[in-house]
């Protein structure tokens, strides 16, 4: 059975439905463990999609609630961006240690205070960019992300493909490889997020071109659904999860308190 391990909760205000509902889906659908996995909030004067600095006991409260009650284990974890500005990076290299978490993801969602996954103004500006240099730029962040060792797993790891944007399939290998050498360096984890699905970009993340780059390193997977109501826990896991057998995958993670350990895929 797989574990869901990338789920919201209404503190980040764009999702909806109580940690409950979301652990009886998982129950429902068979899944082995479930990690809610909310916005991190961020120090005063950035950029944040998720709660304030103040919500956070609130939404640990919640998650140890759902933790008594549910039929499966529900770990504790945490979506945090990464920005490289050096307040920043002093704010995350206090707080995230100090939580009890299971699991850290890390993503990237801005580049130079251009949130690229939104719609409106965000979207439109797609069509004025170097594509390529927008991914380059995107995945050298993403290394620098894995270098600061502050995060377990990366999260929609081809995240500037979202709005249907790539650059030419020849060029993404020299894009992708340095980012994959220091997220293996870092002994960090990707995740296969099934919300790609939904998007524009109508595909997995990340794509099966770059899962293979991942496997050929040694990266080790995580499923996330990246729901953002109970109905998106574990959807297309049956996707994912033949994504990473097609990519030569027969173990995932699971973790516990930030510590890893590798377990065997469903079916063999």
């Amino acid at each position: 059975m797989l574990a869901d391990y990338h789920m919201h909760t209404p503190f980040c205000r764009h999702a909806h439905g109580e940690p409950e509902e979301y652990a009886a889906e998982a129950v429902r659908k068979g899944l082995s463990e479930i990690c809610f996995t909310d916005h991190s909030p961020a120090p005063a004067g950035f950029w944040c999609d998720g709660m304030r600095l103040d919500e956070f006991p609130a939404y640990q409260e919640a998650v140890f609630r759902c933790r008594e009650s549910a039929a499966i284990p529900v770990l504790f974890g945490i979506e945090a961006d990464f920005l490289p500005d050096p307040d920043f990076l002093a704010f995350a290299r206090q707080w995230l240690p100090a939580q009890p978490f299971d699991v850290v993801l890390g993503s990237v969602h801005i580049i130079r205070g251009w949130v690229f996954t939104h719609g409106g103004e965000s979207l439109e500006k797609w069509k004025t960019v170097d594509v390529a240099a927008v991914w380059r730029e995107y995945f050298d962040l993403v290394g620098q992300m894995a270098d600061t060792r502050l995060y377990d797993i990366v999260t929609h790891l081809d995240a500037p493909k979202h709005s249907g944007y790539w650059p030419p399939e020849s060029q993404i290998p020299e894009i992708v490889q340095p980012a994959l050498d220091r997220i293996a360096a870092a002994g960090m984890g990707i995740e296969l997020n099934t919300s790609g699905l939904l998007r524009p970009c109508k595909e997995i993340y990340p794509s099966p071109l770059i899962l293979n780059l991942a496997r050929e390193r040694g990266i080790p997977i995580s499923f996330g659904s990246d729901a953002h109501g109970p109905q998106d826990v574990g959807r297309y896991f049956d996707q994912a999860l033949k994504l990473a057998k097609d990519a030569g995958y027969t173990h995932c993670l699971r973790m516990r308190g930030r510590k890893k350990e590798l377990v065997p895929l469903p079916g063999g």
